[in-house]
């Protein structure tokens, strides 16, 4: 029994016209619209629903303003469910109800977060992704490699918050869920993926001096690095501001690109993150910037000149408190 990864979140936002055309332009499918609610899509099912911030049923939030309101993570199965269940039974708002004809179940996380649960909806895709060649392996051979026009997003890959309680936030994901250590920053941050066997990370928890609690930013797989590039170039002709990339991070191995987002913190295209088994030591860093990011463009590329827009130094966007 495991978690399979995220199946859905909702954002509540005050500006759902302008959300729609910045989903739209990340390279989400708009599967339906209502006056209070935007319902998207990525290629494998996974599902980004904004609702408007009064909308009536939208869990609390755990900040002020547009945020990340609600986590749905995929199980494989009802028995699966009964099990998660009774683990949760007795945590803070415990929640069993029937959603679009399915059960959902959940509760709120220590941070504040509605933690929820669901048989997974998503559904396994096949896309074509750019070979590398090294010096020890050339499997790209008389092809070129590929220069995206645009991202085409395939899921939800992470998601990270700040905290005000590492330890409880973490401890909770573990014993209710099943959730592992991958890496962490001692008494501060904790990466954390599903299962024993998978990606780098699928949840990131930071906490910082103030104990502030709330959303830092939703990270988007893509197929490639050049997928990151391209989806990134786009987004910037399309006039959405960069927060930091693009750029790689040493923790994961990731290439990233992150931007502001209207609905609530950061949003990030990534790729290329390390795969690990239950052989994997977790190991322990000291944040800053050199260990955030390996390398990365202050400002962003320009989608149209394809060059640097600015230099004012680095950043790193798990190092303050802005959004």
């Amino acid at each position: 029994m495991s978690v399979l990864g995220i199946d859905q979140i909702t954002y509540g936002a005050d500006d759902l016209p302008t959300c729609r055309r910045f989903f739209e332009d990340w390279g989400l499918a708009l599967k339906s619209e209502a006056a209070d609610e935007l319902v998207f899509e990525c290629l494998n099912g996974c599902k980004v629903v904004v609702a408007a911030l009064d909308k009536a049923g939208l869990p609390p939030a755990m900040e002020e303003g547009p945020t990340l309101r609600e986590v749905v993570w995929g199980v494989e199965s009802d028995a699966d469910l009964d099990r998660y269940a009774a683990a949760i039974a007795r945590d803070p708002a415990f929640f069993d109800v029937t959603v679009d004809g399915a059960r959902r179940i959940g509760c709120i996380d220590p941070n504040g977060l509605a933690a929820r649960l669901q048989v997974s909806r998503k559904h396994a895709v096949e896309v074509d992704c750019g070979a590398m060649n090294t010096w020890n392996a050339k499997p790209r051979v008389n092809q070129p490699a590929p220069v995206y026009e645009r991202a085409t997003p395939i899921e939800v890959g992470h998601v990270v918050f700040f905290v005000s309680d590492v330890a409880a936030t973490s401890a909770f994901y573990a014993q209710r869920f099943g959730f592992v250590s991958s890496d962490s920053y001692p008494k501060r941050g904790a990466f954390m993926r599903c299962a024993p066997e998978g990606g780098h990370h699928d949840l990131f928890l930071l906490q910082i001096p103030s104990g502030k609690r709330g959303l830092n930013h939703v990270a988007f797989t893509v197929r490639d690095i050049h997928e990151v590039f391209g989806g990134g170039l786009h987004f910037s002709r399309r006039g959405w501001e960069t927060q930091l990339g693009p750029g790689r991070h040493p923790v994961s191995s990731a290439y990233f690109w992150y931007f502001k987002n209207p609905a609530g913190g950061l949003i990030e295209y990534y790729a290329d993150e390390d795969q690990l088994t239950a052989d994997w030591q977790p190991r322990e860093f000291e944040p800053g910037p050199t260990v955030f990011a390996e390398w990365a463009v202050d400002g962003g590329l320009d989608g149209n000149t394809r060059r640097q827009k600015n230099a004012e130094g680095p950043k790193g966007a798990f190092l303050t408190e802005k959004k």
